[in-house]
């Protein structure tokens, strides 16, 4: 069993960036080289711009290359509490902006002619308690009510989504779409490259020395540029250099394994419509078939941050998982497991814009395969004049009371949506 992603062990990584010492200057400066970061970089390039690619890591080695390879209608929060907490109106807004999300990643994916396995086999939401089903159709209802179909799965129809009898029914989306994400970071990657992106893979900011309005010096241990803008895509991963923004992103551990290659006939037994598949708990299962025909299985097994002891322990709860909800694959060798870390913000909705001159963008609370690429694209958008490209503008976001960026509640947390999963 390997523990790295099987994402990035299965793509071919990015050789093209910068050993070089930083220096000189850019147009904008964009630190993080995820989805976010690496759209930004790649729509800012289109419009003429020089651009930095600033990565502490590897091209993609963080969250980008760490999910489910989901590209996935909804919100982090379900639709009925979104209307309930904004309105209809703004809770319908943002619901749609991850439909456009996902057409913005389809798009980037044929303009670049990047081969990653992208699909639109649908999205499932499943119901692990009759009263789950219950949300599930009136959730149904309520996006009927904006024209936006939804297939609702009773109990006794499950099977022919899902190859377990453990679910109390689902919603189905048919807009969702799986991809390996692997591949399409480093096609970003190569896509900006083209378009004259410096990127500097393991390089990570130390600090910035602003200049003027947006005018910032960027810092590095290999030396220094100055950028006339800068755009913060670092999520769970920011460094210490950005306080304020570690006050207010809490990086939480989600895990997942990989079976070895199936059988034809245990994947269509296993996931017939191959959609992308998770349940309602708070510590959810999520699952699909990866390109190459073999189980993927995920969640939130532990609260706690990923290293190898946590990703080994983590694997053995979720086999234990997958085994409860797929019995018939007792035996079956698992080939992958690791962690990776999701940028939860409180509320669980994204942020994104300018606070003393430094653009941001993060906060997917464990949707951002779509909705970071999008909002790369759209904050290029808003760094070129368009203010109201960033749908997420309005949103006040406070730092966390007591907290500085070491998550040191999650065992709590963790303990306390168990008990939810138990009683609700």
């Amino acid at each position: 069993m390997k523990l790295v992603p099987y994402w990035l062990d299965t793509a071919p990584p990015f050789a093209d960036g910068i050993s070089d010492a930083v220096s000189g200057r850019a147009d904008v400066a964009v630190i993080g080289a995820g989805f976010n970061g690496l759209a930004a970089a790649l729509t800012l390039a289109r419009k003429g711009a020089s651009v930095v690619l600033l990565e502490k890591g590897l091209v993609g080695s963080g969250a980008s290359g760490r999910n489910g390879g989901m590209c996935t209608t909804g919100l982090a929060i379900n639709y009925l509490t979104a209307v309930e907490r904004y309105g209809a109106e703004r809770a319908t807004t943002y619901f749609m902006a991850y439909c456009r999300a996902i057409d913005t990643v389809e798009r980037l994916i044929e303009d670049e002619d990047i081969d990653c396995d992208f699909k639109r086999t649908g999205k499932l939401n499943l119901a692990s308690k009759p009263a789950h089903y219950e949300t599930l159709a009136r959730t149904h209802e309520a996006l009927a009510k904006i024209d936006y179909e939804t297939l609702l799965v009773p109990a006794g129809g499950i099977r022919s989504e899902i190859g377990t009898d453990l679910y109390h029914g689902g919603m189905a989306d048919p807009r969702g779409a799986g991809l390996h994400v692997g591949k399409f970071a480093q096609g970003l990657a190569r896509a900006a490259h083209r378009r004259g992106v410096r990127i500097y893979p393991n390089t990570e900011v130390t600090g910035l020395r602003r200049v003027t309005a947006h005018r910032h010096e960027v810092l590095t241990a290999d030396g220094g540029l100055v950028a006339d803008q800068v755009l913060l895509a670092t999520g769970s991963t920011t460094g210490k250099a950005f306080a304020r923004y570690r006050r207010r992103i809490v990086p939480v551990g989600s895990f997942i394994i990989v079976t070895e290659p199936l059988p034809d006939a245990v994947a269509d037994d296993l996931m017939p419509t191959r959609r992308m598949a998770s349940d309602s708990k708070n510590l959810i299962y999520y699952f699909r078939i990866t390109p190459d025909q073999r189980l993927l299985f995920g969640g939130r097994a532990r609260f706690s941050l990923s290293d190898a002891d946590a990703d080994r322990a983590s694997g053995r709860i979720l086999e234990k998982g997958m085994l409860k909800v797929f019995p018939q694959l007792r035996g079956t060798r698992i080939d992958y497991c690791w962690g990776g870390l999701v940028d939860m913000t409180m509320d669980r909705m994204p942020r994104a814009g300018e606070h003393d001159g430094l653009y941001y963008s993060m906060g997917y609370s464990g949707h951002g395969v779509q909705m970071s690429t999008y909002m790369g694209t759209r904050m290029a958008e808003v760094m070129t004049g368009n203010p109201e490209a960033n749908i997420w503008r309005g949103l006040d976001w406070p730092a966390i009371p007591g907290y500085s960026g070491h998550p040191w509640f999650l065992p709590l947390a963790g303990a306390y949506y168990r008990f939810k999963d138990l009683v609700s």
